[in-house]
């Protein structure tokens, strides 16, 4: 039923994780770009670079893609953006477009560059409108890699993709301004929307990759606690809601369950026993469906 486009490179291997982890496997050989997940809902999947699945995706030719938030705004796609996947939650960033120059360069800031200055990117798109937007006069090189490694010979001016800045500072280069940040979208095609069955499949879709999504960097906590101790367990207790309180048939003593932050845990668990949690149980979670 659903046709699906998924991001070769940089994206690959942690979409297929991410499909892994939902129960959506995907099967196929190596360096081929065709794939299957063995589910009724999917009829098809295939390996595309990220710059283009926003564009196939508004065109049509697939119900469902998965790309960088950059990759949609340059290619201007019309399509129905579902879900952010940020991988992990616990240490995933969004990635950033800078604009860069040389970093003995008296350039401080957008204004400071000159008219007609030469700026190479692989995202030629939103360069123009960004400096257009500032009234600014620039010529516009499409880069097909190695973008930064053009300044400033041959190049004025880097507009580029950027985490931590550290590629960056080792061309010797410095940001003066950043025009968008960018996660990794799941999108959809607008017209399969439309479609009632479609529709439904791709939320089915979507809800096991946000599952896997919010359980990542989540842990679920069990204890045992005193009727005595219970209130001031319950009040250091992280919940996403409220935590679950359930009386041991025929005791004094509380089973207390609760979904907590991974990273707190190493903080957590020692004050619960202070406090006189008991029976303590650390659980993985694989999927939390809201």
């Amino acid at each position: 039923m659903l046709k699906i486009a998924l991001p070769k490179g940089s994206l690959e291997e942690k979409t297929l994780e991410l499909f892994k982890d939902a129960d959506l496997p995907v099967y196929r050989e190596a360096r081929n770009y065709f794939g299957r997940i063995e589910d009724p809902r999917v009829s098809e999947v295939r390996f595309l670079r990220p710059q283009e699945i926003p564009l196939y995706v508004a065109e049509g030719y697939f119900d469902l893609g998965i790309s960088g938030y950059d990759c949609i705004v340059e290619n201007e796609a019309d399509v129905e953006i579902i879900a952010d996947l940020p991988f992990s939650r616990a240490t995933s960033r969004p990635v950033k477009m800078v604009v860069a120059v040389p970093e003995d360069s008296n350039i401080e800031s957008i204004e400071d560059i000159p008219e007609g200055a030469r700026i190479t990117t692989e995202f030629p798109n939103i360069t123009r409108k960004f400096f257009e937007s500032k009234s600014k006069k620039v010529r516009v090189y499409y880069s097909h890699g190695a973008t930064e490694a053009k300044v400033p010979d041959i190049m004025d001016v880097v507009v580029d993709l950027t985490e931590t800045g550290e590629t960056l500072r080792r061309n010797r280069l410095k940001i003066i301004a950043t025009i968008l940040e960018s996660t990794t979208k799941l999108f959809a095609n607008r017209e399969s929307l439309k479609d009632q069955k479609k529709a439904k499949a791709i939320e089915e879709i979507r809800t096991l990759l946000v599952g896997v999504i919010e359980a990542r960097g989540k842990v679920l906590l069990s204890m045992n606690v005193h009727r005595d101790n219970l209130e001031k367990v319950v009040s250091v207790l992280p919940a996403m809601k409220h935590p679950t309180v359930n009386k041991l048939y025929d005791s004094d003593f509380f089973e207390i369950v609760t979904v907590a932050e991974k990273s707190s845990i190493n903080i957590l668990l020692p004050k619960l026993k202070e406090m006189g949690a008991e029976d303590i149980l650390e659980i993985p979670i694989t999927k939390i469906i809201k």
